[in-house]
């Protein structure tokens, strides 16, 4: 079982910071306007607002995504192979979702190893080989692993209902939006680092010795979001393999994915190293075996 306690130890440092100063703005909002009786009924509220969050934000991501529950029949190769990487990264088998969209897309979410969900699109499964299908899921099961899934859940949640407070506006809309996206972008900015997109492939490619078919799959994901029409609130763009949005607007601002680019290079170093090490083990266990046959 791989070992990432130093990447889940700070992510869950963050999301204890993250519940401290907001617990504390609430608080000091509640000073200002009432006293220390109204400060710590927003201090509580905050913490409850939280821990809600913690219990039920995965939910609350998934029906906003449209995901409904998928049922065994519908492939049961993929749920297998659910079962099969989960045992390899040491984390429960996530719960799985079907989207019906022909966009390819899959993002987990969730607290952790112990409770995660894993959203797959109907155009993905047709899109991806099964190959590239498993070295995706690896990647995301890998954010599973590392934790990085409470981050992401906390994050994208408070930005997307920011972005969506704005529309309470009216007329005044689009000035509430340019108030409320740089902050909701911030925050998404500040928990949130390109590194973990780089770890956790690299985390995928060493479990399923994949390194080029995450690469291929990568690619293809990228390549579907120029001939299929995708349409979420931008701040989503931190929960998926790829960024799916185009690079402009609001959707400029919560770029959290390092380049394309630099992500296929790591990944077919990856692969070509793994590829070296099998023909070694082979050529070793060949001169093994052959030495065994002429002793005999």
């Amino acid at each position: 079982m791989p070992r990432s306690g130093g990447a889940a130890a700070l992510n869950l440092l963050k999301a204890w910071l993250l519940v401290a100063v907001l617990a504390s703005v609430s608080g000091a909002l509640g000073w200002v306007i009432g006293g220390s009786t109204t400060a710590l009924f927003f201090g509580f509220c905050s913490l409850l607002a939280a821990t809600s969050v913690y219990r039920y934000g995965d939910r609350a991501l998934l029906g906003m995504l449209g995901a409904r529950p998928f049922a065994l029949a519908e492939d049961p190769v993929l749920r297998s192979t659910a079962d099969t990487l989960a045992a390899k990264l040491g984390v429960r088998p996530p719960s799985l979702f079907l989207i019906t969209d022909g966009f390819p897309r899959l993002f987990a979410v969730g607290r952790g190893p112990t409770s995660s969900s894993l959203a797959v699109s109907t155009g993905a499964v047709q899109a991806l080989r099964r190959e590239e299908l498993e070295a995706v899921v690896a990647h995301e099961l890998a954010h599973v692993h590392r934790r990085d899934v409470l981050v992401q859940t906390y994050a994208v949640l408070f930005a997307a209902t920011l972005l969506e407070a704005s529309r309470i506006g009216g007329w005044f809309r689009r000035v509430l939006l340019y108030v409320f996206a740089p902050i909701a972008a911030a925050f998404v900015h500040i928990l949130l680092s390109p590194k973990r997109e780089l770890e956790a492939d690299a985390l995928a490619a060493r479990v399923t010795g994949r390194g080029h078919d995450l690469a291929d799959a990568l690619l293809r994901l990228d390549r579907a979001s120029e001939l299929v029409e995708f349409a979420s609130s931008p701040a989503t763009e931190p929960l998926y393999a790829i960024d799916p949005f185009a690079d402009e607007g609001i959707s400029r601002m919560f770029k959290t994915h390092p380049p394309l680019e630099t992500r296929i290079r790591r990944l077919r170093e990856l692969g070509a190293a793994a590829g070296r090490n099998g023909g070694d083990q082979m050529s070793a266990e060949g001169r093994t075996n052959g030495g065994s046959e002429k002793q005999f």
